[in-house]
């Protein structure tokens, strides 16, 4: 397309060009995500919006697992050649947490607080590992007093290393003792730990499933072969 060669990409971090989403109806700012090259093209050609995810490195479509898809109606180019606005058709709601817009959170200078106005549970559209995670991510600006997940982003990476290893051993005296009920509770205490980590670090669970997938079809030999030092 003649048109992706006008956008300044050189001077855009990583290659990857802001895209803002805005209801068509009501100018109502939805979102804000990231088009490479790829994405914009695709955007394009299809009429749906389809984003560069940075934590999930990789290309998706808007909706593709929750169906709240956004039809482009128009695409805008700002003067400096270097962000996109999105005249969209949202179906359903545009933000992960079940409200219409990503921007729900009012700031100042020492407080944050929640304008949502959920319409939607999203906990039947995403798996069980994707929800968890946002949940993760939302926690972070909680009360340490009052949330537990809180507590651990508060005391740190050492607290957070040392549970998943406390839960792991957990985990294996379970196995050992060949307590079905007691490995399923302490497999679950391990993965939820294990996703703060990933949390904590701002690292998608994607990015895991990505590996696993890679490892298909190689021996466990050829997988440690295969990992750049």
């Amino acid at each position: 397309m003649e048109i992706l060669e006008t956008i300044a990409w050189d001077k855009l971090q990583n290659g990857l060009i802001p895209a803002i989403a805005q209801d068509y109806q009501t100018n109502e700012v939805l979102m804000l995500a990231f088009m490479n090259k790829e994405a914009l093209e695709l955007s394009l050609q299809s009429g749906y919006a389809h984003y560069f995810s940075r934590t999930k490195n990789r290309l998706w479509k808007k909706g593709e697992q929750s169906g709240h898809t956004q039809e482009i109606i128009e695409c805008y180019l700002d003067c400096d050649k270097d962000t996109l606005l999105l005249k969209v058709k949202q179906k359903g709601v545009a933000c992960h947490t079940g409200n219409h817009t990503c921007f729900f959170n009012q700031i100042t200078l020492d407080s944050i607080v929640q304008k949502s106005s959920k319409t939607i549970d999203t906990s039947n559209l995403y798996g069980a590992i994707d929800t968890l995670y946002h949940t993760l991510l939302e926690r972070k600006n909680s009360d340490p007093n009052t949330s537990y997940t809180a507590s651990l982003y508060h005391k740190g990476e050492n607290t957070i290393a040392k549970k998943i290893v406390e839960e792991a051993a957990e985990l294996g005296f379970a196995i050992k003792d060949k307590n079905a009920k007691e490995i399923i509770y302490e497999t679950a205490d391990l993965l939820y730990h294990s996703l703060v980590g990933l949390a904590y670090r701002d690292l998608s669970p994607d990015l895991v499933k990505q590996e696993i997938i890679r490892r298909f079809g190689l021996s466990g030999i050829e997988e440690k072969n295969s990992r750049e030092k």
